[in-house]
């Protein structure tokens, strides 16, 4: 028995050709924003002593700097008074 092939049966299908993604843009740099500060309680009127001398200091303005600032005296970093 012999089969008797179509013209249905030997059409290819229609391949869809997929295009190709678009060229990717170079990444453009955006400028850099300070990091919101987490505040480290340090607020107006947190008092500071040094352990050498014992002078002790309140803080009056914020300065709103992004690292920590340090505060010396007697050549030691002072530490927060509790």
């Amino acid at each position: 028995m012999a089969i008797k092939k179509t013209a249905s049966n030997t059409k290819k299908k229609a391949v869809s050709k997929t295009k190709k993604p678009a060229a990717k843009k170079p990444a453009t740099k955006k400028p850099v924003k300070p990091l919101a500060k987490k505040k480290q309680g340090i607020k107006k009127g947190t008092k500071f002593s040094c352990e050498v001398c014992g002078l002790i200091i309140s803080v009056d303005e914020v300065c709103g700097c992004v690292e920590t600032c340090d505060i010396l005296c007697c050549s030691e970093q002072m530490t927060k008074k509790k």
